[in-house]
């Protein structure tokens, strides 16, 4: 069945993005509910190469200001969470639980570092997008950017791992005040075609 307008609208049609943020705080387990929703999103071969690491305190977020370009810190240091959205190049070492019926996956990727990336990074950015959509359906507000130094990044939450940057997403209840006026989208016959 499908949903209905309202919810439609929270998700897509009167969701924005913010920069400013109200004095309220994202509890833990509201984190934990997003990653709930986003893990049942698809991906293919249920590879689920998504891994998120949510800068929380004041010392991690002072870890994360110096790789941040000019215009997202004011943004980024006042939002109540920053989700920092990563995608695992050795996510096949997860699929003999995630897809036992291809048990050839793990070396296929092994033989292939290239198909390995490719894989890792779309099914990552795509489990990124079920992440602004599950933090909407919770009641959250968003803030989804680029302008940050991804070696830097890496480096500093995910030194050790294959896990690389994607892009960020601040959280929080958004201070609706400060939004731009909405900006236009393209139409149906200006982004698609059937055929």
């Amino acid at each position: 069945m499908p949903i209905n307008d309202e919810a439609l609208d929270v998700l897509f049609r009167n969701a924005r993005t913010h920069r400013h943020w109200q004095d309220k705080p994202v509890s833990p387990a509201l984190l934990m509910a997003i990653y709930d929703l986003v893990r049942w999103g698809p991906t293919s071969g249920n590879c689920c190469p998504a891994r998120i690491v949510f800068v929380v305190s004041n010392q991690a977020k002072e870890r994360l200001k110096p790789h941040l370009d000019a215009g997202n810190v004011t943004k980024t240091m006042s939002a109540p969470a920053t989700a920092i959205i990563g995608y695992d190049l050795g996510f096949a070492r997860y699929l003999p639980i995630l897809a036992p019926q291809n048990p050839g996956a793990i070396e296929d990727y092994e033989r292939d570092p290239d198909l390995a990336r490719t894989t890792a990074f779309r099914n990552g950015s795509l489990e990124g997008g079920y992440f602004i959509l599950a933090a909407r359906a919770l009641g959250l507000d968003c803030g989804p950017m680029s302008g940050f130094d991804n070696e830097g990044v890496d480096r500093e939450f995910f030194a050790g791992t294959a896990v690389k940057s994607n892009f960020l997403c601040n959280l929080g209840y958004g201070d609706p005040s400060h939004l731009r006026p909405r900006a236009a989208r393209l139409g149906f016959d200006e982004a698609c075609r059937l055929v």
